[in-house]
């Protein structure tokens, strides 16, 4: 008799694609189906989220949507605190899975809609103490999801030499590099960011690139698992959003897109090791932006040269408004000259991101 799985556990790993001679992609349906189903199915083993619990979490992006696509199959209450950047296709998404959605739409003085949104979600733990919050930010089930995805790579990959991926969590590469490294320690991890994102140092700023990056510093963050840390620019990562789906038929969103920007360099670079890239989501939600070329011309990013390689830093604040890079050295965050500090109440505002 064929053994059938649940959509989430059937899109839940990566399919790897040859990009280049040395160039791996792992490429995601949506790359955090993989944690919201550990960690739900982890508090159920626990006894932490029953028949009568309520699921809460905060979410602007594809966090909620797994959790929403999860939650509809083990038929529990979902709700979802968000803000006004949510998209309105992936609001009637989250909405026809039975996910209630709450909207922030002031933001917070201090903390931005970051903070608002988690002001509002501990409102809703205390008004429904039956409430689990899965807490992607903070929860270490999140980086131990990614276990099976290193697994995968070296089985079928051998050695890993280097992993390129996005930034949010934390919970992708710090996860996934850390089990690769108990075989192979060489392994190199190269972190990408965006400019005004505070994960790597960078003052806390307006982003225009969305699904990267953070406000707030999130517990589950190991900044020494990283070697290298590479910032880009929306306009960039868009730019190689567009080229990666036109060279390589894979049509992905723009984390995608910035991560395959800083992958291509290095592979091309180290011709003899072998690199993969961490393609975190398809282009479905992309495609009234980043795939069309108008709304690219309307918001000034239409045209853009990809440089031929990253500004190369020797500190944090010397990073402009372009793709730069950095040498990070699996340094501790308070090592890394030219990087804000990092504040006491920063811990407490990732509690539960997305």
């Amino acid at each position: 008799m064929p053994m059938f799985q649940e959509i989430t556990e059937a899109q839940m790993m990566p399919r790897l694609v040859r990009l280049g001679p040395n160039l791996y992609g792992a490429v995601f349906t949506l790359m955090k189906l993989l944690p919201a189903r550990y960690i739900l199915r982890r508090a159920m083993e626990r006894g932490d989220l029953d028949r009568n619990t309520v699921i809460t979490e905060t979410t602007s992006g594809t966090f909620g949507l797994a959790l929403a696509m999860q939650a509809a199959l083990m038929e529990r209450e979902l709700i979802l605190v968000s803000d006004p950047a949510i998209d309105a296709n992936l609001y009637r998404r989250l909405e026809d899975l039975g996910a209630r959605l709450e909207i922030c739409l002031e933001p917070a003085p201090t903390g931005g809609f970051q903070e608002a949104r988690l002001r509002r979600l501990a409102e809703i733990r205390a008004e429904r103490p039956d409430s689990f919050c899965p807490e992607q930010y903070t929860n270490p089930d999140n980086p131990r999801s990614y276990a099976v995805v290193a697994e995968q790579l070296a089985q079928t990959l051998g050695a890993v030499d280097c992993v390129v991926g996005p930034v949010g969590s934390g919970g992708s590469m710090c996860g996934t590099v850390r089990t690769l490294r108990e075989q192979t320690p060489h392994t190199r991890a190269i972190g990408v960011d965006t400019h005004r994102s505070v994960l790597f140092g960078q003052p806390d700023g307006p982003r225009a690139l969305r699904g990267l990056g953070n406000s707030l510093w999130p517990a589950n963050l190991d900044h020494t698992v990283f070697d290298d840390v590479h910032w880009c620019t929306a306009a960039e990562a868009y730019a190689a959003t567009r080229r990666l789906h036109a060279r390589h038929a894979l049509f992905q969103g723009p984390t995608s897109g910035a991560a395959y920007l800083a992958a291509d360099w290095w592979a091309r670079r180290h011709p003899d090791a072998l690199c993969v890239v961490m393609l975190p989501d398809e282009g479905y939600r992309y495609q009234a932006t980043v795939y069309d070329d108008a709304w690219l011309a309307e918001n000034g990013h239409a045209g853009t040269a990809l440089p031929a390689e990253p500004v190369e830093l020797a500190r944090v604040d010397q990073a402009g408004d372009r793709w730069s890079r950095l040498a990070w050295q699996r340094s501790p965050y308070g090592r890394i000259p030219g990087a804000v500090a990092m504040t006491a109440a920063a811990p407490r505002g990732a509690e539960a991101l997305s």
